[in-house]
């Protein structure tokens, strides 16, 4: 699944997520197989992605677009190297969204990412 990581074809919102994320306001979980060497980096990485919720809500309400974009484009690069591509996905809606100065569609990437996170189940393998 290469395309997991494309931006939306529109800029309306941020894409619906993919095959095995299951969909917006579902209770399904959101499974995701992660090299077992990963195991002990994984529950600290995903508790940083919360935190980085509240950074950017912070700095949505304090219209700093800037330390959106940064963060977002953190998430975009860290999400893959720690097999997480819907991570990445979000984190480049959210730097793209911030890069246009359009701190709506962020707040929905933001409140995807929380879904995400609230709903990720980490397989090893």
């Amino acid at each position: 699944m290469s395309d997991e990581d494309d931006l939306p074809a529109s800029s309306g919102g941020p894409a619906a997520p993919r095959e095995g994320e299951g969909p917006p306001g579902s209770s399904e979980h959101f499974r995701v197989q992660v090299d077992e060497d990963l195991a002990d980096l994984v529950p600290q990485y995903l508790e940083n992605r919360k935190k980085d919720i509240q950074k950017i809500r912070a700095a949505l309400d304090a219209q700093d677009f800037q330390v959106v974009r940064v963060v977002g484009h953190s998430m975009a690069g860290s999400g893959g190297g720690y097999g997480f591509p819907g991570i990445t996905r979000i984190g480049r809606n959210i730097e793209k969204y911030a890069m246009e100065r359009d701190a709506d569609a962020a707040r929905a990437s933001v409140r995807e990412l929380e879904l995400y996170l609230s709903r990720v189940v980490v397989e090893y393998v």
